[in-house]
């Protein structure tokens, strides 16, 4: 079975030389499959890899659009449709200038995997532009998602392909982007688009989720080895949406966060993160980190010089990644860990590189991989789209305890996965051979499709 996963592998590269972060993506889940392959030699026959590795359909489209100047401006749209083994394709919309076929191909690989984990019926799809909504008019945002939607609304659908959001897409698009699609299609399908505001059938909840889900994955993890969040330092990178709702969870917890960042530096507070703070500079004034330092006396801010972040630099107990791909390096890996660090959580989508989850791993420091512990998002826009389809919404609470037992479902199926495959306490493995389990088997069952 090794000489079937070089194999596939190999073709794999060849056939994609030109996508390094859906090959990083593959070989990551695939490398860590030998246990588990061994026992089915069957697989190999059925080409069970091959068939998981290429999407079922790319869909590919120009968004033109008016900015406010009179100038016609020409992005690139895509959605990723990975998988529907399991329930329709479900997965985010990302804004942002890097956005091309290959991150689009890795965030739709990983999510089919990250799905399967929450155990509800969907299945994994990703999608976006490169169209960046910095500083661009509310106008002009609006005209580019309905320009969007336009091409887009031809392939979703309840029962096809629920997009939600990602980086560059919260509810403000969420909203202009329905709104074109219930326009275009004279009905209102509440459950076509997830994360949508409360006033018009979002969910209670859903904004807080990913976040709020690391941090029960979090706690899990080390309560398994005996070890308590309370009275923990943490430090979070990235301001957004889930390292603003990790950093709440963690204070609910009796953590205290330390650090934050963006993409130009990171703050530091010895009293504490002032989240209300962040939350005026991010979500309001939609400003930069630095910020925080000018009305916080003990803050110090430290910019960004190299591809490394400072924030990895700072003496930490726990540090979650919530920004991006491939922002926690080996260098970083080696900061954290020569400070102590005991335990990483991923709440973005890959943000450590293959040889940093590696080090950890081997400097015996707990890590939560992304495709667990950032599956809070995906489950509560689920529950999102359950609520649509009954007309009737749950209370927060509800949501919230809804949350809490999928993400310690979760965290049971990665260490049960590892234990059984004699990788306990590593949950990278049992993550990917828990989700690549249930899939494989719905896969088997429906035939060669």
């Amino acid at each position: 079975m090794e000489r079937y996963l070089e194999k596939v592998l190999e073709q794999i590269k060849e056939k994609n030389n030109s996508e390094p972060e859906y090959l990083q993506a593959v070989d990551e889940v695939y490398s860590s499959l030998s246990s588990f392959l061994s026992k089915h030699p069957e697989y190999e026959k059925m080409a069970i890899l091959e068939r998981m590795a290429e999407p079922e359909r790319i869909i590919m489209f120009r968004v033109p659009w008016v900015d406010d100047n009179g100038k016609i401006i020409v992005n690139r749209g895509y959605r990723v449709q990975f998988s529907s083994l399991i329930g329709p394709y479900k997965g985010g919309l990302r804004f942002h200038p890097s956005v091309n076929l290959s991150i689009m191909k890795f965030l739709g690989f990983e999510q089919i995997f990250k799905n399967a984990l929450t155990g509800l019926p969907i299945g994994g799809a990703k999608g976006g532009s490169d169209f960046d909504p910095k500083g661009k008019s509310e106008s002009e945002i609006m005209r580019f998602c309905q320009s969007f939607m336009t091409e887009l609304y031809r392939h979703i659908g309840a029962d096809v392909d629920v997009p939600a959001g990602d980086i560059g897409v919260g509810s403000r698009e969420i909203g202009y982007l329905f709104g074109q699609y219930k326009r275009i299609r004279d009905a209102y399908e509440g459950g076509v688009l997830t994360g949508k505001d409360i006033i018009y059938g979002g969910s209670l909840a859903r904004k807080e989720a990913t976040g709020y889900g690391l941090m029960f994955f979090m706690s899990e993890m080390l309560k398994e080895s005996g070890i308590s969040i309370q009275g923990k330092t943490i430090t979070i990178s990235g301001s957004g949406n889930v390292a603003i709702y990790a950093c709440e969870k963690a204070v609910q917890m009796g953590a205290k966060v330390v650090a934050m960042s963006d993409s130009n530096g990171c703050i530091y507070d010895p009293d504490g993160i002032d989240l209300n703070s962040v939350k005026e500079i991010k979500e309001v004034k939609r400003g930069r980190i630095k910020e925080y330092a000018l009305t916080h006396p003990n803050a110090t801010y430290t910019e960004k010089t190299t591809q490394d972040s400072p924030i990895w630099e700072i003496k930490t107990d726990i540090a979650l990644a919530c920004a991006t791909q491939n922002e926690l390096t080996l260098n970083s890996a080696k900061a954290l860990v020569k400070n102590g660090v005991i335990a990483i959580g991923e709440g973005a989508n890959m943000p450590s590189t293959k040889d940093a989850v590696e080090y950890f791993i081997d400097n015996n420091v707990l890590f939560a991989p992304a495709k667990a512990a950032n599956a809070g998002g995906v489950a509560t826009s689920a529950i999102e789209m359950s609520q649509n389809s009954m007309r009737f919404y749950y209370t927060f609470d509800e949501v919230e305890k809804k949350l809490n037992q999928i993400m310690i479902n979760i965290f049971n199926e990665c260490k049960d996965a590892a234990n059984d495959y004699g990788q306990k306490g590593n949950y990278v493995i049992g993550a990917n051979i828990a989700a690549f389990r249930k899939l494989s088997q719905a896969m088997i069952c429906q035939g060669i499709v």
